[in-house]
């Protein structure tokens, strides 16, 4: 199948003399997650994961993809010609330096320009212009070859009340309004989903988990339009965006209007998240202001309504995680369970409580050696069956009005190995350590995830993703710009300094290839502390209100602080969720979250 799609694919590459053709993953807004209809790369490739791009050429093809993904792309790609290339790794080209010894001066590389973002276009541009390599960005060749691509998504928009977030949407349009005034800029093109989401209060369901509105967005001091699928919008909702200034404008039409923008005018653009066409679509004598988008720390920084409203989420997420661990623990070796049905199990908890929306990603229930795929989604041909002994780590969030949640708890099933549990109470202690933290104002995760990996650093092992990323308030599950790991993002940035309001996730990891993976992930709220000596200081409080599985400590490998951070949150979990229980429950949660 994916060998005769490289054919067709190739086809068109020769009838277009293009001699590569790249295939990122992104949509037009570079969204981490895509619809149906933009899901190119796993057309053309077979692999499912969330991150990587595809480049073929005429007699070669290969997948960049980074460490989440490198068990999953080995086995997806298996008989489709296409080499993994593992991104970061010894020996790994970087895409352009593949295509550069691939191809030679006069030849060209196509892409479609709205799939990749204005930074990553740019430079490639340039790189490849000094062997002489030529781009072409205006092929879709993949769709050309798509013959039951999915239609583009129209799902309906509806409204969140400013009551759950704590601002309106007049209130965000007027406070990026003078940002844009202080910045001597008429245009704001604004294109990432969630950023527009956020802005205008409002959320959709055009990606799967993740409550956003395909459309583009451009201010001006005048007001706002919207360019989207206009079906998707109720009269009533048209007429309250109208009311705070923002007209609806067809979707495909933003390219039209950018390239009508008049010389000598000043357009503010995220060259991160603002596709390489549409830039590329900004005419000749109007200035571009590349800087990061102005809604990007404001939508991180999460008002008190928020952070307020996250806790009660959390606390109704809590009770429905936990009553899933009762219930898996109590269960298993009794009753026939597997990846599939554990998720469904726990997505049937989730459903009764109130304001549940939806999960907030694909869920993630890796049994014995699948938990060592950091990323594993089980499927009808893996699902593999629990058994009462080893381990399962179980990856989920939801959705719910009052917030967004994402948690990771590693469950025992019955005998463990020892190294399990050394790996296990190791990979714990960094989650304490790190929600713990007190620092002084102006600390980013470069400066904290030594306290996370610090006990696995010690006997030289160490987890292949970062520490922790952002999380939106009913959006994305992952957001910047706050993240937590000691090296800098792809695109070379440095995550943001930690700010009163930010969300964060605290997920350590351990993986033994073949064996078993371990991960446990809380969502930290970043506050004030106290100010002394002329600093402001910093510290974390944990949201997400579930029980660590005590059955893999090994108490006497940690200090008694380990030990009394891991009672004092094991005290917090017994006291806000036990209400929510039923009395077999309660009972088992009191010895769950026992001192050690």
């Amino acid at each position: 199948m994916i060998q005769k799609r490289l054919a067709a694919l190739r086809s068109k590459m020769k009838e277009r003399n293009v001699d590569a053709y790249l295939v990122p993953t992104d949509d037009f807004h570079c969204s981490e997650y895509v619809g149906e209809y933009f899901k190119c790369r796993r057309y053309i490739t077979g692999f499912t994961g969330s991150a990587g791009t595809a480049v073929i050429t005429m007699d070669d093809a290969g997948l960049w993809t980074d460490g989440r993904y490198f068990l999953q792309a080995g086995e997806q790609l298996k008989g489709s010609t296409i080499t993994l290339q593992k991104m970061g790794e010894e020996g790994v080209p970087a895409i352009e330096e593949y295509v550069m010894d691939h191809l030679k001066s006069g030849q060209t590389v196509g892409f479609d320009g709205r799939t990749m973002t204005a930074k990553a276009g740019a430079e490639l541009e340039k790189k490849l212009a000094e062997k002489g390599i030529s781009i072409s960005l205006e092929m879709d060749l993949v769709g050309e070859i798509w013959t039951d691509r999915p239609s583009l998504s129209c799902e309906p928009v509806w409204s969140l009340d400013a009551a759950y977030v704590g601002k309106t949407r007049e209130e965000k349009l007027s406070e990026i309004q003078k940002e844009l005034e202080k910045k001597k800029a008429d245009y704001f093109l604004l294109t990432s989903l969630d950023d527009i989401a956020w802005l205008l209060n409002i959320r959709g369901n055009d990606i799967l988990c993740n409550p956003v509105v395909l459309s583009y967005f451009i201010l001006t001091k005048e007001g706002g339009i919207l360019f989207a699928q206009k079906e998707a919008f109720r009269e009533e909702l048209a007429g309250e965006l109208a009311d705070a200034g923002v007209r609806i404008q067809p979707y495909e039409q933003v390219y039209t209007y950018i390239k009508e923008i008049p010389q000598g005018k000043k357009v503010l653009m995220d060259p991160a998240s603002v596709n390489f066409t549409l830039k590329k679509s900004i005419p000749e004598g109007v200035e571009i202001l590349e800087e990061m988008n102005p809604t990007k720390l404001k939508k991180a920084c999460k008002t008190s309504v928020e952070v307020e409203n996250m806790r009660k989420a959390h606390e109704k997420d809590g009770a429905a995680v936990t009553r899933f661990i009762f219930w898996l623990k109590k269960s298993v070796g009794k009753t026939e369970i597997t990846e599939l049905s554990a998720a469904k199990k726990l997505e049937e908890f989730r459903e009764q409580q109130e304001h549940y929306l939806g999960p907030s990603f694909s869920p993630i229930i890796g049994y014995g050696e699948h938990g060592a795929i950091v990323h594993y989604s089980a499927t009808e041909e893996t699902d593999a069956s629990l058994e009462p002994r080893g381990l399962v780590l179980a990856d989920t969030g939801g959705q719910y009005l009052e917030g967004t949640t994402d948690i990771t708890r590693t469950i025992v099933l019955g005998e463990t190995t020892r190294k399990e549990k050394e790996y296990f109470t190791r990979v714990l202690r960094g989650n304490l350590l790190l929600s713990s933290a007190k620092f002084p104002y102006g600390c980013s995760g470069l400066n904290l995830d030594y306290l996370a990996r610090s006990p696995l650093w010690e006997i030289g092992e160490d987890y292949n993703h970062g520490t922790g990323h952002g999380v939106g308030y009913l959006l994305n599950v992952h957001e910047g710009p706050n993240r937590i790991h000691w090296k800098c993002s792809a695109s070379g940035e440095y995550p943001a300094v930690f700010e009163e309001g930010m969300i964060t996730s605290d997920e350590p990891g351990y993986y033994a290839e073949g064996e078993f993976g371990i991960r446990h992930e809380n969502l930290i709220v970043c506050k004030k502390a106290e100010k002394k000596n002329g600093k402001q200081y910093m510290e974390f409080e944990p949201l997400t209100l579930v029980p660590f599985d005590l059955d893999a400590v090994i108490p006497e490998e940690m200090s008694d602080k380990e030990r009394k951070l891991l009672n004092r949150y094991h005290k917090t979990v017994y006291e806000k969720i036990s209400p929510y229980l039923d009395e077999e429950e309660r009972e088992w949660l009191k010895t769950a979250t026992r001192e050690i």
